[in-house]
């Protein structure tokens, strides 16, 4: 009987981290024997403790790993070592999935025989995040069709169901280029979209995502839309060969409308229009299009050196 394996990379969000990996052990409806892949990758293993919180309470295979290079591909690439299931679950550290979250997945998977599955994502701010809340809570959103089905297009990693030998079938299937700003996922898709791989949508498969306080300011939600922009001409970029023609053609859009939205989230925000963060949103990732080639730091040593630093000053 086929296996289903989740996996879980944290870092340095041991709290966080037990929420959704009991969201997984609490998960019901599946007629396949289940396993649990966790990576720390803190140098420092900061989720031992949560390790061992989580084995004592475990009720399936668990599978515990330190991969102390830190990075997003890194970690996900150390989990895929001790993968045993021919599907493939992700959840992301600040994620919550509700019991029946997995077998509806799986469920989209069976009908559509597709190689990877995705479903919606509900964030949630903590209360008082600020004027912009509503913002950064649709920036971190994932919505989709209404109605569970086939799809033209991929979503993130957070929160999707991949087949194993179709997607995942390499030693590191994921690019370690992605390691310090991700878009490991984007560089997997996309790749998989030109080789004719079939994606699925899964409109009962919602999870909630828990934004801690220093991801729901309005700089770090900026540049992520920053981040976001630059995706479709690293993509491109990643492609062998490369895809100039898709790369300009991307830019001069990005360009048009950072200028547009630019000046009208400039008169947005003089008469504070509602939809002032949204003019600015599409402005920022306009000018990642732009800029898609300059650096963003989200994880990997670039984060763990900025956050032993804190550590140090507290």
């Amino acid at each position: 009987m086929t296996t289903i394996t989740v996996m879980i990379p944290t870092f340095r969000r041991p709290a966080s981290f037990l929420r959704a990996a009991r969201s997984i052990l609490a998960q019901t409806g599946l007629n396949q024997p289940l396993e649990l892949v966790a990576v720390d990758n803190s140098p420092e293993g900061s989720a031992a403790a949560a390790f061992e919180t989580l084995r004592a309470q475990a009720t399936i295979p668990l599978h515990l790993i330190h991969e102390p290079r830190p990075g997003v591909a890194n970690a996900r690439n150390a989990g895929m070592t001790r993968v045993t299931g021919s599907l493939v679950a992700f959840l992301d550290d600040d994620e919550e999935a509700p019991e029946g979250w997995l077998a509806a997945l799986v469920a989209v998977h069976r009908d559509t025989v597709a190689d990877a599955v995705f479903g919606p994502v509900h964030a949630r701010l903590p209360e008082g995040s600020g004027p912009h809340q509503k913002y950064v809570e649709a920036l971190y959103t994932r919505a989709g069709p209404s109605v569970s089905g086939e799809s033209p297009r991929y979503y993130g990693i957070g929160n999707a169901l991949l087949v194993r030998a179709s997607l995942l079938a390499t030693d590191a299937p994921f690019d370690t280029v992605s390691n310090e700003k991700g878009g490991e996922d984007d560089i997997l898709f996309s790749a998989a979209q030109a080789a004719g791989k079939r994606f699925a949508w899964a409109a009962e498969a919602a999870v909630i995502e828990h934004v801690p306080p220093e991801r729901a300011s309005l700089p770090h939600a900026l540049k992520r839309a920053f981040a976001y922009g630059q995706g479709p001409c690293e993509a491109a970029f990643a492609a062998t060969p490369p895809q100039w023609a898709t790369i300009a053609r991307h830019m001069l859009t990005g360009g048009v409308q950072g200028l547009t939205c630019g000046l009208a989230a400039g008169m947005a925000f003089l008469v504070r229009a509602p939809q002032r963060y949204w003019l600015l949103d599409k402005a920022v990732r306009g000018a990642g299009t732009v800029f898609w080639w300059s650096p963003q730091h989200f994880y990997g040593e670039a984060l763990a050196r900025a956050t032993a630093a804190n550590a140090q000053n507290a």
